[in-house]
């Protein structure tokens, strides 16, 4: 069972993904109760009963899919989880800092898929905040270890706006 790591601490994870079955479409999928984190093609296609019928509103982005295609509708949504379908797919860390800098999005940034302790220093560095660790991976000692891996960084980040060199000299 996968396990959710917030703000550097285990947490209880409330959402669930929304996944369209064969045979469905964004139009025709049923919308359940509760914290749900909904992908882009059923926000685009449901926008108008997804705000009327569900308070919280979560987002599910998958690699190739656009952040602009839903900046004007950051308001709406709590958490934002961002796929990482392959530990070796990297374009979840441009989707992040683009929300966090860019777009200014303050909500839940999830990472979510193929998640490993050696990716939550970095993923950090981008803007992550929340993390669900691939199943069977020890979240414990992720924490433990994985947010500690270097002592201090050079560059610039979404985490870190000022460079060591400006820090050193403040």
């Amino acid at each position: 069972m996968s396990q959710l790591i917030k703000q550097q601490a285990l947490a209880v994870d409330t959402w669930k993904m929304l996944e369209i079955a064969d045979g469905e479409t964004p139009e025709t999928v049923p919308l359940p109760e509760g914290d749900i984190l909904f992908p882009l093609a059923v926000w685009q296609a449901r926008k108008t009963e997804i705000i009327s019928c569900h308070k919280r509103i979560g987002l599910i982005l998958q690699p190739d899919e656009p952040v602009e295609d839903i900046a004007g509708d950051l308001d709406y949504f709590i958490v934002i989880a961002v796929n990482f379908p392959k530990f070796v797919d990297g374009r979840g860390y441009s989707t992040a800092s683009l929300l966090r800098q860019r777009y200014q999005y303050q909500g839940e940034l999830r990472a979510v898929g193929d998640v490993l302790h050696d990716q939550l220093f970095y993923l950090k560095r981008v803007g992550f905040d929340a993390w669900v660790l691939k199943d069977g991976k020890d979240a414990v000692n992720a924490i433990q270890t994985a947010f500690s891996t270097f002592g201090d960084v050079y560059q610039a980040s979404t985490s870190q706006p000022e460079p060591f060199f400006r820090r050193r000299a403040a």
